[in-house]
């Protein structure tokens, strides 16, 4: 990233731990001098935002977060989910729509579609299936398991393979 390589302070958090260390903060009386941590940097990566929903305190919490920070610095978020289920992360369809106000007010949204990269290094290191070849070798095994008589298929069951057990059944 550019503006951290140019020496910009910048911090990184999940949007479940940035919840629960302002909910802490808050139980504790402390929430303006915690707040300020997580508004000093340039830039604010937010990862996580929807994976896990956030309680009503977490949600208000996230909502006094977003317009302390607007305008103050930049804000990168990470979410799988898209803007119009953002009701279903924060449990309010207000606070929902006052956040997703402020965020995206001088932003830009980048969808990024398709396999993970960490799904893709998987692959290439051969540790998961290749893509697509999940549906040839699952219409594979039901034709096979078509093909294969009753007592066949005990002793597949059983841990012998289907060639194994008509080997067997012969």
């Amino acid at each position: 990233m550019p503006s951290i390589r140019s020496g910009l302070g910048a911090y990184f958090i999940t949007a479940h731990d940035l919840s629960a260390d302002l909910g802490r903060a808050y139980r504790e009386g402390r929430l303006d001098r915690r707040m300020r941590v997580y508004l000093a940097p340039k830039v604010l990566v937010i990862d996580e935002v929807g994976y896990l929903a956030l309680d009503d305190l977490g949600a208000t919490i996230f909502f006094q977060w977003v317009s302390a920070r607007y305008e103050r610095g930049s804000i990168i978020l990470t979410s799988n989910k898209s803007y119009g289920d953002w009701g279903s992360i924060f449990g309010d369809s207000i606070i929902d729509t006052a956040i997703l106000d402020r965020l995206l007010h001088h932003s830009t949204t980048i969808n990024i579609r398709g396999e993970s990269y960490r799904l893709k290094d998987r692959r290439k290191a051969g540790l998961v299936t290749p893509r697509g070849q999940e549906e040839s070798e699952a219409t594979a095994r039901s034709l096979a398991s078509d093909s294969v008589t009753p007592k066949t298929r005990q002793k597949t069951a059983l841990g012998s393979t289907p060639s194994e057990a008509k080997e067997a059944h012969s």
